[in-house]
C-alpha cells in the first residue's frame, strides 16, 4: 500500500507510485494522512495513539512550519499599495537599453523594440484620428471627410452648417438646393469678417509677418466688430491700427511709415485710429477683467494688453541689421550705443528710424564692417542726408559714446569712423 519512506528536514513522507515533495505550505490540507509527521520510521505507528505527549511533539513540529499569518495593512498602505508607480517604464528585456528604443506600429498593432526588432506587446490602441480628408485630391468635389473643418474661434455661432454636393447624376437638383441652402444660411456679419481675415491675411504675408501677429489682428477686429465700434470708419483704416497694435504685442514693430507702404492709409489716420483703438482695447479689456473677478476666477494683472508708449531704436536695430548681414557682436554693440545716445540725449527729437540708423553707420566703420549710407538707406527707409546728419552728432560726442569694450583687442578702431 505505501511506497518507499522519503525524509526531508523534519518531515517524512511516503512515495506512492507518482512521487512528488510537498510544500510545506501544502501539509496543512494533508489532514487526510495521518502518517506525515516528524521522527516516525513506521506508518502505523502514525495510526496507533501513544500517549498525549507524542501528539503533542507532532503538533509542536507541524506548528513550527506553518507560515507567520499576515500583518493587517494600515489605511496609509492600503492606499499606497493602488497608486501609480511613475518610476516604471517599459524596456526590451534583449536589449536593456535606457532610454528605451521603443516604436508603436498602429498598423499592425504592435509594440516593437526599435534596436533589436523584439515585439514587447499587442493590441495597441491607435489613437489617432481615424478620418482622413481627400477633398484636395478629388476631381468630382467629393469630400469622404466625417467630421468637416475644426471651429474657427474667430466666427460667431456654432458652424454647424450643412453642405449639399454637387454630384446628383447630372439631374441638376442638387445645384438648385445648394443654392438655396446659401441664401438661408446668408449672414452677413460672417461675410464681413471673412474678407477682413483675408485682407489681414494678404498684408501679414506680404511683408513676411509671424502668424501671430495675423492672428491677433484678427482677434482685435472681432473684437471691434463685435462691440460694433467705430461706424463710419474706413475698414482699411481699422485694419491698418490693428495690424500696427499687433505687432508691438508681438514684439515685432512696425512704423507708421512701414504700414502706410503696406497698407496704403495715410500715416495720420493710422495714428489717429490707432489712439482709439489704443483706448478701445484697454477699456475692452479692463471689462473682460472685471467679469472675471464677479465670477471668482483667478485675475492676473499682466495678463491683459500691455501697450508701450512708442517704439524706440533698440526695437528697429535687430530687423535692419539683420537685413545688412552685420554679426551678432555688432548688433549688441548698435543695441548699447542707442541706449547710451537715448540716455545722454544726444539724438533728442529724432525719429527711432533716423537714430537705428545712425547707430548702425557708425558702429559698423568703428567694428570693421563698413556699410554705407545709402545701404542702410535702403533698410531703414530714410534718406542719405537724415542718416549723416544724425551720424555727425554721434560723432561729436564720440568720445562719451564709445566704450571700450567694442575696441578691445583689436575688435575695433576709432580711426576708421569717417569724419563728419
Amino acid at each position: 500500500m505505501f511506497g518507499d519512506l522519503q525524509c526531508w528536514p523534519g518531515i517524512y513522507v511516503y512515495k506512492q507510485r507518482y512521487p512528488r515533495r510537498l510544500a510545506p505550505s501544502a501539509l496543512l490540507c494533508q489532514s487526510s494522512l495521518p502518517f506525515l509527521a516528524s521522527g516516525i520510521k513506521n506508518p502505523k505507528e502514525a495510526l496507533t495513539s501513544k500517549g498525549d505527549k507524542e501528539k503533542t511533539h507532532v503538533t509542536d513540529k507541524m506548528s513550527t512550519m506553518m507560515p507567520p499569518p499576515p500583518l493587517p495593512l494600515s489605511a496609509a498602505a492600503k492606499q499606497k499599495e493602488y497608486e501609480h508607480n511613475l518610476s516604471v517604464t517599459v524596456i526590451c528585456r534583449e536589449c536593456k537599453e535606457i532610454p528605451p528604443n521603443i516604436v508603436e506600429e498602429f498598423s499592425s498593432g504592435d509594440m516593437v523594440c526599435g534596436s533589436c526588432g523584439l515585439i514587447l506587446g499587442d493590441r495597441i490602441v491607435d489613437t489617432r484620428s481615424e478620418w482622413r480628408t481627400f477633398s484636395n485630391d478629388d476631381q468630382g468635389s467629393d469630400d469622404p471627410s466625417r467630421v468637416g473643418d475644426g471651429a474657427n474661434p474667430l466666427l460667431n455661432g456654432a458652424q454647424l452648417e450643412t453642405m449639399i454636393s454637387y454630384s446628383d447624376g447630372g439631374s441638376g437638383r442638387s445645384r438648385e438646393l445648394h443654392r438655396a441652402q446659401s441664401k438661408s444660411n446668408n449672414d452677413k456679419s460672417a461675410k464681413t469678417l471673412l474678407a477682413a481675415y483675408k485682407e489681414i491675411g494678404a498684408f501679414c504675408d506680404s511683408t513676411n509677418l509671424p502668424k501671430t501677429v495675423s492672428d491677433t489682428a484678427k482677434h482685435f477686429f472681432k473684437l471691434i466688430e463685435d462691440a460694433k465700434a467705430f461706424k463710419g470708419k474706413p475698414q482699411e483704416a481699422i485694419i491698418a491700427g490693428c495690424i500696427f497694435i499687433a505687432c508691438r504685442q508681438c514684439h515685432v514693430p512696425r512704423t507708421f511709415k512701414e504700414i502706410y507702404a503696406l497698407t496704403k492709409v495715410p500715416k495720420k489716420e493710422i495714428g489717429r485710429i490707432f489712439k482709439q483703438l489704443e483706448k478701445f482695447l484697454t477699456q475692452q479689456d479692463q471689462k473682460r477683467l472685471d467679469r472675471d473677478r464677479e465670477n471668482g476666477y483667478h485675475v492676473d494683472e499682466n495678463s491683459g494688453i500691455q501697450f508701450k508708449p512708442s517704439t524706440n531704436a533698440g526695437d528697429l536695430m535687430i530687423r535692419f541689421c539683420n537685413s545688412l548681414g552685420l554679426n551678432q557682436a555688432t548688433i549688441i554693440a548698435c543695441e548699447q550705443l542707442a541706449e547710451d545716445a537715448n540716455a545722454a540725449g544726444t539724438l533728442a527729437g529724432r525719429s527711432p528710424i533716423s537714430t537705428a540708423a545712425a547707430c548702425i553707420y557708425m558702429i559698423s566703420h568703428l567694428r570693421k564692417e563698413p556699410k554705407s549710407a545709402r545701404e542702410i538707406s535702403a533698410v531703414a527707409g530714410v534718406s542719405d542726408g537724415t542718416i549723416r546728419n544724425a551720424y555727425k552728432q554721434l560723432y561729436n560726442e564720440r568720445d562719451k559714446l564709445i566704450r571700450p569694450s567694442w575696441i578691445a583687442n583689436g575688435k575695433g578702431d576709432a580711426s576708421l569712423l569717417p569724419a563728419a
